[in-house]
């Protein structure tokens, strides 16, 4: 079942539900592969398009989580940590840091890294092996770890 269909499927359970809030993170989500499509010209996405919307959507969510809190606006900080709750239910399962340690040695090994100056050879390798299972920042830190 494609992510799409799931998102109407899901839609249709909140309605009867009136489950405002997860309905209206679908709708967002809808709108964002809606709007994938159109710049694309495309009828349907890739699961790998599909996963990219999603990330960009969780990384969106965890953004505003971080300033809401720096700014103390706890009210904020609730509703996105629901509708950050409800995105990820669509992402695939995420990596445990030691399964990303054993994928970042790996990847540090292919392309022969030795410094910091490897870095970016390296996040190309990782990157598309653990895409949309687990977030950018922390293989990011990862790396810089095993690099030093």
């Amino acid at each position: 079942m494609s992510l799409l269909d799931q998102l109407n499927q899901d839609m249709k359970l909140a309605m009867k539900s009136k489950d405002k809030e997860t309905l209206s993170v679908i709708r967002m989500v809808k709108a964002s592969i809606q709007n994938e499509l159109i710049n694309l010209g495309k009828a349907t996405l890739s699961e790998d398009e599909e996963l990219t919307i999603l990330s960009r959507e969780v990384k969106q969510r965890k953004d505003s989580l971080h300033e809401f809190k720096s700014a103390g606006r706890e009210d904020l900080v609730n509703k996105v940590e629901t509708e950050l709750t409800i995105v990820q239910a669509y992402m695939p399962e995420q990596l445990t840091k030691e399964e990303l340690l054993v994928i970042v040695q790996q990847a540090i090994q292919e392309v022969n890294a030795t410094s910091k100056k490897d870095m970016g050879k390296v996040m190309s390798a990782v990157m598309p092996k653990v895409k949309g299972k687990a977030d950018g920042s922390q293989i990011n830190e990862l790396v810089l770890q095993q690099l030093n």
